[in-house]
């Protein structure tokens, strides 16, 4: 089913048999748009807790029919699915789907489908990490430019609430996780960028060349710019297997000095080569790497993928400078927390797979290393080989630590370890004591878990704040910021 954009998209959905898979924040917006619009809606949802109970009594109460503890049997004349991003492709339903010859695509394609003809461009980005701040500085960027922007998608506002609310909008920065891209066939942004690509949700897609094809959907049809990272092949291999429009560009972002068609780094500033007139002898200078905030490796690299964006839709160099000043990360993201007796403490609790954590580890130069979790199927040689002479000690907490305390005695038998076995309300306070411990002045105690959060805490929100709570504990109360 493709919809073309037309002055009224949302009349191909009137009188819809459409089965809306799963509730929460992406089905009941969906089942929201697609009733309004005059489709058959039923909503299919797995679980029947309390959320969800009250979920959907608000959607029964607009007449939208919704089946709570079933979410396997395909509705009866469905002609249609839309699915939240989580839902896995092996799920019965669209197994019976399939057998239906019935289409299913995710709330991003359906959002793609609403748009009108006067529809804002999507400026997209993905990878396996870096996604939400690369995202958020494109944002600034656009803003700092003058135009009507918002960050949406994956995070902030919600892509249909954009599409179909009244907010005029010049041009989107578009999240996009590798589930939602799944589901999004028909999606042609008018730029995007993968930032990297390692072993990461495997479980859901089913392989790594699974996981790599749903990233890459987000270069097709790609109207003037696919951008990749230089420092990454799989990531141009990505490029060069879309099917973009005639006259779209690959163009890399590096940390080393930019080739033609990059943006990179020289002498401490950020670089253009690719949109300038004459990119084969000049380069203009975008920003200087200190107006990026922190001024790490991984986040230089994002800066530089948000600027190749914002300057393939026609940004002026001087708004890419102001857009990353203005720029602050989400919290725990390689944020500091403080500096006691000397030894920084930096809250990185999004580092939840080991690609994230390596990148932040890379960034000091001495780490006493806050790790463990939920290891995903995920394994730790390759990080701790990597990170073994910035070692100075580490401290290993949750239920797969014992995968990192085998990787640190294969690689750095060197490197003290403390291994908390308590998974209680403490155990953060513990950890950051023992970090102390083993910390000197001069050294970073960083929180890079590696690893989900889930079997101790709530989320890594949840574990970031215990961590920075526990460090302003054994602050003065002058030395606290």
């Amino acid at each position: 089913m493709t919809v073309p954009t037309s002055p009224n998209p949302g009349a191909a959905f009137a009188g819809l048999a459409v089965t809306v898979a799963g509730l929460g924040v992406s089905g009941v917006p969906a089942a929201k748009a697609l009733h309004s619009f005059g489709a058959r809606v039923t909503v299919v949802n797995g679980t029947a807790g309390e959320r969800q109970q009250a979920e959907a009594a608000e959607l029964e109460a607009l007449g939208i029919a919704v089946r709570l503890g079933d979410g396997d049997t395909l509705p009866e004349g469905t002609e249609l699915v839309v699915t939240a991003p989580g839902w896995k492709p092996s799920s019965p339903l669209f197994a019976a789907a399939a057998a239906a010859g019935v289409e299913v695509i995710g709330d991003v394609e359906l959002a793609w489908r609403l748009r009108g003809p006067d529809a804002a461009p999507w400026l997209a980005v993905t990878g396996t990490n870096g996604k939400t701040t690369t995202t958020r500085m494109l944002a600034a960027i656009l803003t700092a430019a003058g135009l009507r922007t918002a960050a949406v998608g994956n995070i902030g506002v919600s892509l249909l609430d954009a599409v179909l609310g009244d907010e005029p909008y010049d041009v989107l920065a578009v999240e996009l996780s590798s589930y939602q891209l799944h589901w999004a066939p028909g999606i042609r942004p008018h730029s995007a960028a993968v930032l990297n690509l390692a072993p990461d949700h495997l479980d859901w897609h089913g392989s790594m060349e699974d996981y790599a094809a749903d990233k890459g959907r987000i270069f097709h049809g790609n109207k003037v710019a696919c951008v990749y990272n230089a420092a990454d092949p799989a990531t141009e291999k990505l490029v060069e297997e879309a099917d973009v429009e005639e006259g779209c560009r690959a163009i890399g972002f590096t940390l080393d000095a930019p080739r033609m068609s990059e943006l990179g780094v020289v002498e401490g500033l950020l670089v253009d080569r690719a949109f300038v007139p004459d990119r084969r002898d000049k380069a203009q200078e975008l920003a200087e790497v200190a107006d990026v905030q922190p001024p790490a490796p991984h986040n230089v690299a994002n800066a530089l993928a948000a600027a190749a964006l914002a300057r393939a839709y026609g940004v002026p160099p001087g708004a890419v400078r102001d857009g990353l000043r203005a720029f602050r990360p989400d919290a725990h993201r390689i944020a500091e927390v403080a500096v006691l007796d000397g030894v920084t403490y930096v809250d990185d609790s999004k580092a939840t797979n080991t690609h994230a954590a390596r990148a932040s580890l890379t960034a000091y130069d001495h780490v006493v290393w806050i790790a463990g979790g939920l290891a995903k199927g995920a394994e730790f040689d390759g990080l701790v080989r990597a990170a073994a002479p910035r070692l100075r000690g580490a401290v290993l907490m949750g239920a797969d630590r014992a995968l990192i305390r085998e990787a640190l005695a294969r690689h750095a038998p060197q490197v003290p370890v403390v291994d908390l076995e308590r998974a209680d309300t403490g155990a953060m306070s513990a950890a950051v004591a023992e970090a102390r411990r083993l910390a000197a002045p001069g050294d970073t105690v960083l929180l890079a878990p590696a690893c989900a959060s889930m079997d101790m805490f709530s989320n890594y929100n949840q574990r970031g704040d215990m961590f920075a709570d526990a460090v302003r504990a054994a602050l003065p109360d002058t030395a606290a910021h």
